[in-house]
């Protein structure tokens, strides 16, 4: 196999060994889906991010894939945060305002604002929303007693 660069990010943090850890291979477009699910498990984060190409594509974003030890995710949060950051440092290596991301679950926009906060915003795509749940299928769910969940706020999968 070959060797990949990779980095340990901590999104949503003020300094080292804070906030959430995250791991950002460089590569991996030749790895078969097994292999990348393979490093997720080995670097045990809750997410391990794999940018694909370091060209954006014809619509202007990186390609970014995300696993968990267990399973491909479409998107997340401090992944697409993190990523974002190293690319903007460790492969443009100049000042950019706005990186996109190619991920499964679409095009995310991340904002780098030049007030020298250190701050990235995201913007992400619109929820879609599905079925009603149950409450009191959701609380036996938890192991919650029938009146834990208000019923004045209906349980939707988002």
């Amino acid at each position: 196999m070959a060797n990949l660069k990779f980095y340990i990010v901590d999104v949503f943090a003020e300094g080292k060994y804070e906030g959430n850890q995250l791991a950002v291979v460089r590569g991996g477009s030749n790895l078969p889906d097994e292999t990348l699910q393979k490093i997720a498990r080995e670097m045990h984060f809750s997410e391990t991010t794999f940018i694909i190409d370091e060209q954006p594509a014809v619509n202007g974003g990186f390609p970014v894939r995300i696993f968990t030890p267990e399973e491909e995710i479409p998107f997340a949060g401090h992944p697409t945060l993190g990523t974002a950051f190293i690319i903007r440092e460790k492969i443009l290596r100049q000042p950019a305002d706005k990186i996109l991301l190619n991920l499964k679950a679409g095009q995310i926009p991340v904002d780098f604002p030049e007030d020298g906060s250190g701050v990235v915003w995201m913007t992400q795509l619109p929820p879609v929303f599905g079925e009603f749940h149950d409450a009191l299928d959701i609380a036996k769910m938890l192991t919650l007693p029938n009146d834990a969940i208000d019923s004045r706020f209906p349980c939707q999968t988002v």
